[in-house]
């Protein structure tokens, strides 16, 4: 079976947080496996202690619903079509952009979360991570 190790969201951590630097941002930035379950989290100094529930929320709601968080903005709001998902799952979903889903062999495997800085700023770090998943600068366990 596929999964993130604790070495690999280590490495996903430590590209996210170069781009991060590149920005002037301070994130925290989190990774899931495929249960949503937390493997790592990291708080860059000085970053809003708000960010360490919504990065670790963002990530969770990308696996549950094997989408970017990014993807939900328009379909939540009011009279949309999924109107009221932000009240489920105990608050937790996020709909706002930051979370991405970490995808080996068509497979949703787990996903990472950022938070800390304005949305667009959050969905760069989080690619950031993504794009050294996808490089293979890493190996899935």
């Amino acid at each position: 079976m596929t999964k993130i190790t604790l070495e690999v969201a280590k490495k996903l951590i430590e590209s996210a947080e170069k781009e991060a630097e590149k920005l002037g941002v301070k994130m925290v930035i989190s990774i899931v496996d495929e249960g949503g379950n937390l493997i790592a989290k990291h708080r860059m100094d000085d970053a809003w202690i708000a960010s360490i529930e919504i990065s670790q929320n963002k990530a969770w709601t990308s696996v549950a619903l094997k989408a970017p968080t990014a993807n939900l903005a328009e379909a939540t709001v009011p009279n949309a079509e999924l109107y009221g998902l932000t009240t489920t799952n105990d608050g937790k979903i996020v709909v706002f952009g930051g979370g991405i889903p970490l995808v080996k062999n068509g497979k949703v495997i787990g996903a990472v979360g950022v938070s800390g800085s304005a949305v667009p700023h959050d969905v760069q770090v989080a690619e950031a991570a993504v794009k050294a998943f996808e490089n293979s600068k890493v190996a899935v366990g």
